[in-house]
């Protein structure tokens, strides 16, 4: 997939400049066209759409110049067949020219606002989805993030991972909702939880920490929407040493988990309540425990996964597509994941994308001489 998406953005590269050249290209051809064929055809009278097709990809002089110069080639022609009705094409070239510059100006105006605003998106990116480590001693971590719009750094979908006394911890969640305060609510619980993971000895006192900050930040918003912030999410604490996990869901999708004997879906005995709900509905949480073997493959993902739909309307059969990946690494899962991700749904994903793969390496053998040393 990320080989693919490099030939294709170097094919890109090398078909940009064919493309900005395209306005002169039209401009010399409907020119030799008006002077290569009868006057009845008045190919002529298309010169003013050179400087409109510059409009929308130079800047403002080099647009004018080119009107300037489809201007002096209709007088030209004029001058050579003095039947082809110059005045009216040249004021029409006139006309289009002055109303292609302005057309130019407001979108540099436009590009540089959407520039600063991708800014400001890449920053919010850094915040909630900040860059981790791959390795945690045994564990190996790899993680996926793919926003449904194309032009978006980020959505309500958000992970994080962070190395504590008590064991590796783990959030993967997403916020209901979309744009900005989906984006405000996800830093506010990620932020929680860097702080909490460090401070708290269980999952369940973690979630109080993140019911507690996703409510905060709910009461910036009108009361009509409070509803409308609710985040589902999945604690995971893997401890010193491996050999189990606990988990805490909070309504979020259930985690994979793939030994090298079979696939299980990690369920909730008893659900816990979403973050920002737990008032309405109670804040009873249960911790699950699995056991988690060195080679064992883990997967943590939003509903965008699942929920991902084929040509025919189908959802992403993750259950059985994961299940062929008995001995792959985490990076190497998440690119397949992703490659076919695409391919199933045709490019169109309707929703945010967050994943996390987890594998548990076998602890290292001890050197010969520290066997000796400690012999």
């Amino acid at each position: 997939m990320i080989k693919s998406g490099r030939q294709r953005l170097r094919r890109g590269h090398g078909r940009r400049p064919l493309i900005l050249l395209s306005p002169v290209i039209l401009t010399v051809v409907i020119a030799s066209l008006a002077y290569t064929t009868p006057r009845s055809m008045a190919f002529s009278r298309l010169l003013p759409a050179a400087p409109a097709l510059a409009a929308a990809m130079w800047p403002v002089l080099p647009t004018v110049l080119l009107g300037t110069v489809c201007l002096f080639l209709m007088i030209g022609l004029g001058i050579v067949f003095p039947d082809l009705g110059t005045g009216y094409t040249a004021a029409g070239i006139v006309a289009v020219t002055v109303a292609a510059a302005y057309g130019s100006h407001v979108r540099l105006q436009r590009e540089r606002t959407l520039f600063q605003v991708r800014l400001v998106a890449d920053a919010a990116q850094q915040v909630v989805l900040s860059p981790m480590p791959r390795r945690f001693g045994a564990v190996e971590i790899e993680a996926l993030y793919l926003a449904a719009a194309a032009e978006a750094r980020i959505g309500g979908d958000f992970y994080e991972v962070v190395d504590t006394r008590y064991g590796v911890r783990l959030l993967v969640g997403d916020v209901r909702g979309k744009g900005l305060p989906a984006v405000g609510a996800a830093a506010a619980i990620v932020n929680a939880f860097r702080e909490a993971a460090y401070d708290e000895a269980d999952l369940i006192s973690i979630a109080r920490r993140l019911e507690a900050s996703s409510i905060r930040y709910s009461a910036a918003f009108a009361p009509e929407g409070l509803m409308e912030r609710f985040a589902t999410a999945l604690l995971v604490e893997i401890p010193p040493g491996g050999g189990r996990i606990d988990i805490l869901n909070c309504g979020h999708p259930s985690p994979l988990l793939l030994d090298r004997a079979e696939l299980r879906v990690l369920q909730p005995t008893t659900p816990s309540p979403l973050l920002n709900l737990a008032d309405l509905i109670g804040d009873h949480y249960s911790i699950d425990t699995f056991d988690f073997a060195p080679g064992d493959l883990l997967l943590l993902y939003t509903d965008g996964v699942v929920e991902a739909r084929g040509r025919d309307g189908g959802f992403f059969p993750l259950e059985s597509w994961m299940a062929g990946w008995t001995s792959a690494r985490p990076r190497e899962l998440l690119d397949a994941l992703h490659r076919d991700l695409v391919h199933f749904s045709g490019g169109n994903l309707n929703d945010d994308i967050a994943a996390l793969a987890v594998r548990l390496d076998e602890p290292p053998e001890p050197r010969h001489g520290e066997r000796d040393r400690s012999a």
